[in-house]
């Protein structure tokens, strides 16, 4: 095709018009960086970014991560204009019940929406698992000649997601494993909401970057689309370390409000619509009003894109033909495909004593080794957590190929690249840490929950039985808080079966996976096995039960305990383990009540966490035993003791409610 500067103009122009407009409509939303940033964002989308509007899944499309999710007009007006299929009634319903074009950009939700973003700073960290992803898939399946995996991270992030810490930990993280393939574009308005950021930030953001080891580039002026393009191919030149290109912009250019915080998050109001079109000599007075040769322009280059997606098609046939089986395996790791591992008697071959932190050590090994696509880490606790594939080799600068992952002392950003390496596409992640720490990670778990992504974060030293680290150590409200966020799956293990069967169902949930692991050993359960897949089950049992206690985790077994005493005492009990309230709860209503019958009111929940889960099965008539203070540093087992985790305070708790 051949390239129009007035015509490309004029496409800026239109994100321009198109992002105040859908605010002034919705009388809600943040027109300025949209309007200043519109030149940079069309620069990238149509001179520099390898994508496809025809088919926004092709595998080796460039990613685009909007980490400054309140400009999301600008991301809705690219995706119309370049025909995504974004229609542009979805842009006059912006923010609406319904619409496609939501607040914040949404992945799932959205046609071209890569991640979901809003948070600032998570999109950044994000964007670097993607780039990493890029980086490990190139490593595994590239060979002379066939650059199958080749393509860029691109994340235009602004004032605000450079003062979160996140975006300071991934970028850290990024600079360290010379992720050469992600270029940040950061809009330097120098606005936030409260005004000019030198109220709060006045440090040389370059030259931090610099710091983390990455190449820093700068354009003095936002609207000098040459300058921009120069600068993005100069990152793209530079395959040893990330880039960071700083692009001076003015928020809300070319409106009577230009440089004004008044513009972030604020519509203009009619007057100052009207003045902005003047301003930039808009053609038509309608609102949405888009001229037709902008559209005809937008489609010539649509036509353009999708001719690297032939040539990448080629490529691959070709690069499949001398490969056959290498590009058999890239399939099936792209289409996210699963062997029936319940089936297999290895995941549940454990005995004697064992902690769930070590069982999931050798499952997670198991699961390297069955699966050549999962990959995670820790945040510089795998000689705690155990959460080393053994045998695997580490992810670094030299060897991409690598699955075991060194993520550093950054709990938040290691839950955000998680994503990331799973929205890239191909992979199976996890990311570790201490149960407390998800506290750190809880915004990113969010997200994940939101996108539906089968993130696993594997969570151990999950109670009072940390011991002598004491209260700061040990986590008291976080199964409550991870049970309350909607699409989390949280799995509390009471042995090593139980613990394989919940990562086996991690990894084909919508949803993260909270896996929360005892750090104590623990015995093996004769009665569990594949049955723990249902979240909730029958472990012990006696004709006609008076009472039932429902445990999770390391307190099952003190369950058992009391009810072999219970047993001796002739009452007559049902222990039940509940690995997960969430899986158990979609079970049929048959199985539930099966296991929980109805009839049966004098219940007794034990859980080293707080109480607040279990009200809703123990009822007004049952008991939790559970705590509802903070820990206390000592050995473990006087915790349990002195916190009332014994068989006999157990035993007595299902007396009292039997006599009710």
């Amino acid at each position: 095709m051949v390239r129009s500067k007035e015509l490309d103009q004029l496409a800026i122009n239109s994100i321009r018009v198109l992002s105040m407009d859908a605010v002034q409509k919705a009388n809600s939303g943040h027109p300025g960086t949209p309007i200043g940033a519109a030149p940079m964002a069309y620069t990238l989308w149509s001179e520099v970014m390898k994508h496809n509007p025809g088919n926004p899944n092709w595998h080796n499309r460039d990613r685009f991560v909007l980490s400054v999710g309140h400009a999301s007009m600008l991301i809705y007006s690219l995706l119309h204009l370049f025909d995504y299929g974004l229609e542009l009634e979805e842009l006059k319903n912006f923010r609406q019940w319904g619409s496609k074009t939501p607040g914040h950009p949404e992945y799932g939700h959205t046609v071209g929406v890569e991640t979901t973003t809003g948070p600032l700073g998570q999109g950044i960290a994000t964007a670097v698992g993607m780039a990493l992803a890029e980086a490990h898939k190139a490593a595994r399946f590239n060979r002379p000649g066939y650059p199958i995996v080749d393509h860029w991270t691109y994340t235009m992030l602004g004032d605000g997601c450079m003062m979160e810490g996140v975006a300071s930990e991934a970028a850290s993280l990024a600079g360290t494993l010379k992720l050469g393939k992600l270029i940040a574009i950061y809009d330097s308005n120098r606005i936030s909401i409260e005004g000019d950021t030198d109220l709060a930030m006045t440090e040389n953001v370059g030259m931090r970057f610099e710091a983390y080891g990455w190449q820093v580039l700068r354009v003095e002026d936002g609207n000098d689309t040459e300058a921009v393009k120069k600068a993005l191919e100069a990152a793209k030149a530079e395959t040893s370390k990330p880039s960071l290109v700083i692009v001076k912009t003015q928020i809300a250019y070319g409106t009577p409000l230009a440089g004004s915080e008044k513009t972030h998050g604020n519509p203009l109001g009619a007057e100052n619509v009207a003045k902005t079109r003047e301003y930039f000599n808009w053609p038509l007075s309608e609102a949405f009003a888009i001229p037709q040769e902008v559209y005809d322009y937008m489609a010539e280059q649509k036509t353009a894109l999708a001719e690297s997606e032939n040539e990448w098609n080629k490529l691959f046939a070709e690069w499949e033909k001398e490969y056959p089986e290498l590009a058999a395996q890239y399939k099936s790791e792209m289409a996210g495909d699963l062997p029936d591992l319940a089936s297999d008697p290895d995941f549940w071959n454990f005995s004697g004593q064992l902690a769930p932190r070590k069982a999931s050590e050798m499952i997670l090994t198991m699961l390297g080794n069955k699966l050549p696509n999962f990959i995670g880490g820790s945040a510089d606790l795998a000689h705690s957590n155990y959460s080393e594939m053994q045998g695997i080799d580490w992810l670094s600068p030299e060897n991409y190929a690598g699955r075991n992952i060194h993520f550093g002392v950054r709990e938040f950003a290691m839950a955000d690249i998680v994503n990331g390496l799973i929205l890239h596409g191909g992979l199976f992640a996890y990311g570790a840490t201490f149960l407390v720490f998800s506290d750190y990670q809880k915004a990113a778990i969010r997200l994940a929950a939101i996108m539906n992504l089968p993130s696993i974060f594997v969570l151990t030293h999950d109670s009072i039985g940390v011991g002598e680290d004491g209260p700061t150590h040990e986590p008291i409200e976080h199964l409550t808080a991870l049970r309350a966020t909607p699409n989390v799956t949280v799995w509390r293990p009471a042995d090593g079966k139980e613990t394989a069967a919940g990562y086996i169902l991690a990894l084909s949930r919508k949803g993260p996976t909270a896996m929360a692991l005892a750090k104590q050993n623990l015995i093996t359960l004769d009665e569990s096995g594949p049955i723990a897949m249902r979240g909730g089950y029958i472990l012990k049992d006696t004709p006609d039960p008076q009472a039932l206690i429902i445990a999770t985790g390391s307190e099952v077994e003190i369950a058992v305990a009391a009810y072999e005493q219970l047993k001796e005492r002739g009452i007559n009990v049902r222990v039940v383990s509940m690995p997960s309230t969430e899986v158990f709860e979609e079970q049929d209503e048959e199985y539930k009540a099966q296991v929980l019958p109805a009839s049966i009111k004098a219940r007794v929940a034990v859980e080293a966490g707080a109480t607040m889960p279990w009200c809703r099965y123990v009822g007004l008539d049952g008991e939790v035993v559970g705590i509802d203070h903070f820990g206390a540093s000592a050995p473990a087992p006087v915790l349990f003791r002195e916190f009332g985790f014994t068989p006999e305070n157990v035993v007595a708790a299902v007396e009292r409610v039997i006599a009710k």
